[in-house]
This record gives structure tokens, C-alpha cells and sequence, in this order.
């Protein structure tokens, strides 16, 4: 499947990305080959293999994953000590949905 220039700066406006010129060739390849790996991953016979939801799910007891555990707990004064712009017992964040 070959990506155009043109697809890479429509998925970079979705994205309200600003890329070079060198930036869109760059992804524009890099997209492509993507895309034929997904190609030839396709081509495999997939017949009698179960779909896997978690790659750990039978090793529950060989497991890296942790279990959930309540960690240190602090009141909302010491949560924003430490934030940059904080009103009304919240975290500000600026605006980035505009163009």
C-alpha cells in the first residue's frame, strides 16, 4: 500500500500536527513500510489459534504483573503543592483544542 504525501498532511491535521516538508516525506515512508508489514503479517494462516485478550492470562501464577495495592494517600492541598497553575482545589491546564 503506498501512502501519499497528501494522506500523511491530512492524518497531521487530525492531529494538529505542524511537520516539515522533510518530516511529511520522512512519515509518508515510514507510514508505507508499516502498512506492507501489516500487509504480509495478513498473508498468515491464523485458523485454530485462539484469539489472546492477555498474554499472561494462563501463567496467573508465574505472573510479572503486580497486584493492585492503595499506595500513600494525601489530602488535595498536598496534591497541588507542587502544580504550576492550581483554582479551585483543581489542577489548570491551558486550552490546546484550538487551531
Amino acid at each position: 500500500m503506498k501512502i501519499t504525501e497528501q494522506e500523511v498532511r491530512y492524518v497531521a491535521g487530525l492531529g494538529n500536527l505542524q511537520l516539515s516538508e522533510a518530516e511529511i516525506v520522512r512519515m509518508a515512508h515510514d507510514l508505507d513500510g508499516i502498512l506492507t508489514h501489516i500487509e504480509k503479517l495478513n498473508e498468515l494462516d491464523t485458523t485454530g489459534v485462539e484469539p489472546m485478550a492477555q498474554v499472561l492470562y494462563e501463567a496467573s501464577d508465574t505472573a510479572t504483573l503486580r497486584a493492585d495495592v492503595i499506595g500513600e494517600t494525601f489530602d488535595n492541598a498536598t496534591a497541588l503543592a507542587n502544580a504550576p497553575l492550581s483554582g479551585s482545589g483543581q489542577f489548570k491546564v491551558p486550552k490546546i483544542i484550538e487551531r
